[in-house]
């Protein structure tokens, strides 16, 4: 056993968003010796992709946002001549360039981590691979060297979030994720989607957006499952209105060939035969706990993931685990919750459980998707007696110069608290909208509160607070279609 001066109060292993708030607060709170371990520290290709900051800053929300926000600029230019603007183009795309520009950043955000998130705040960091070797200690395999050492530590928090998760079908060794999109060396004038989660039509509409031709190909009959009707309805006409998108619903490929010009032919269950540059699974995530050694401390697992308390703490009671491992709510600002939690907790003198209810969260497809609360489907199964507020225009900035696409705005309220229980919107901005609606759904804020705040004219988000007529409602679970006009 190791002298005491050598035992860490908190090893973490993996350096991403739970990880990394975990480390840092403990350290604040004065916890002795605190380390987190990871495999890389600058981003790169196979077989890690990610890095220290994790797949958000890695191969995750903030590559894709920036993606997004180069989509997104035909669209602008489209509008422009009806604004008076003559002789504008899209120009070209350089998808090589754009690729530089993304690399530079995304090797400045890990430097970040390095030297001032966590360097700052006197957290050590290990590159290398972390695995347990019972209930206190680290085997790291250092990446430099191939060296193993054994790390002794009272408490070991797991965070090491998820993987694309690439179905076993003849061919599939062909088709990328969301890893390894971001790596392209060129962009594919054809590509394929497989899935229907946010992961795939944010792609979807990044790529379209940037000129490629876009199949999303999806087994069921709506994308989009587990988000309110009314959203994955309207999303389903814009993605359709886009002339660079087409979607195949109830479809699911069974063969993926390669072709002798380096192309692909993808054959459905159905069928159907699509040719293509690219092909890309979206298909979910799994917990990636194969190299953990989890069994060695007794950690149990269910399938992929690590199951935990409210206190993130796993069976074993000086083991945690945090983000997406824990297969809760698989979101960058929940992770970091999670983490600051347990560190205030085992460090902070404080009692707090992780709060996973009425958590805002945003889809950067075109348009985008804004989401806090029930769906009106989960809402009617609760509270029964529900009122359904909601609205569909073109905004300001759309119908000036002629342009089609729509905007929704939803809200859901529980008639016996009149609480505002759920609120949706789909609209270019809805992640920044739904920020500081967020606020006020969180505290409880009632229908009545959203008439008694004055709206921002002229702004297409004070549809939220004049909505004064129901466009339906619900008594005892059943649909009620009222004329209240």
């Amino acid at each position: 056993m190791a002298d005491n001066n050598d035992e860490y109060d908190l090893l973490v292993i993996g350096a991403g968003s739970g990880g990394v708030r975990a480390s840092r607060i403990a350290a604040g709170h004065g916890a002795k010796k605190v380390a987190v371990i990871e495999p890389q520290l600058q981003h790169g290709v196979a077989p890690h992709y990610s890095a220290i900051g994790g797949t958000c800053v890695n191969v995750g929300c903030v590559p894709k946002k920036l993606m997004v926000f180069a989509s997104r600029y035909p669209d602008e230019i489209q509008l422009s001549s009806g604004f008076g603007w003559d002789g504008a183009t899209a120009g070209s795309f350089q998808w090589d360039k754009f690729m530089e520009a993304k690399n530079k950043e995304i090797s400045r955000l890990n430097r970040v981590y390095k030297d001032f998130v966590l360097g700052k705040a006197g957290v050590e960091i290990i590159e290398g691979l972390g695995s347990l070797n019972g209930k206190n200690a680290v085997d790291v395999k250092s990446t430099a060297t191939g060296e193993t050492k054994t790390l002794q530590a009272k408490n070991i928090l797991i965070a090491v979030g998820g993987w694309p998760f690439k179905p076993s079908i003849p061919g599939i060794e062909h088709a990328i994720t969301s890893n390894e999109i971001f790596y392209l060396p060129t962009q594919p004038k054809r590509i394929v989607i497989v899935g229907g989660g946010y992961i795939a039509l944010e792609f979807a509409c990044i790529l379209a957006g940037l000129g490629t031709q876009v199949d999303v190909v999806y087994r069921k009959d709506l994308f989009l499952r587990g988000f309110d009707m009314d959203v994955r309805l309207h999303l389903k006409e814009e993605m359709e209105r886009h002339p660079n998108i087409t979607l195949h619903f109830k479809m699911n490929p069974k063969e993926i060939v390669k072709k002798d010009d380096g192309s692909f032919t993808v054959t459905t269950e159905c069928g159907v035969s699509l040719e293509t540059d690219v092909v890309m699974y979206a298909t979910g995530r799994t917990g990636k706990i194969e190299n953990l050694n989890l069994d060695s401390a007794g950690v149990e697992t269910k399938g992929t993931f690590i199951p935990v308390n409210d206190y993130s703490q796993t069976n074993v009671d000086n083991i945690y685990a945090v983000g997406d491992v824990t297969d809760r709510m698989a979101l960058t600002p929940v992770a970091l919750m999670e983490g600051h939690r347990l560190a205030d907790t085992l460090f902070g003198g404080k009692d707090r459980p992780v709060d996973h209810k009425m958590v805002a969260s945003a889809v950067f497809t075109n348009p985008e998707i804004g989401s806090i609360g029930y769906t009106e489907e989960e809402a009617v199964e609760k509270f029964q007696n529900v009122t359904i507020y909601k609205t569909k225009f073109r905004a300001m900035k759309v119908s000036f110069p002629g342009g089609e696409s729509k905007t929704l705005f939803k809200l859901i309220v529980d008639d016996a608290t009149q609480k505002v229980v759920g609120c949706h919107m789909v609209t270019n901005g809805a992640g920044e909208m739904m920020q500081g609606v967020a606020v006020a759904i969180k505290m409880g804020a009632t229908k009545e509160d959203f008439d008694n705040t004055i709206g921002i004219h002229p702004t297409s988000a004070e549809e939220l607070v004049t909505m004064r007529t129901p466009s339906y409602s619900y008594k005892d679970g059943v649909k009620v279609e009222s004329d209240f006009r």
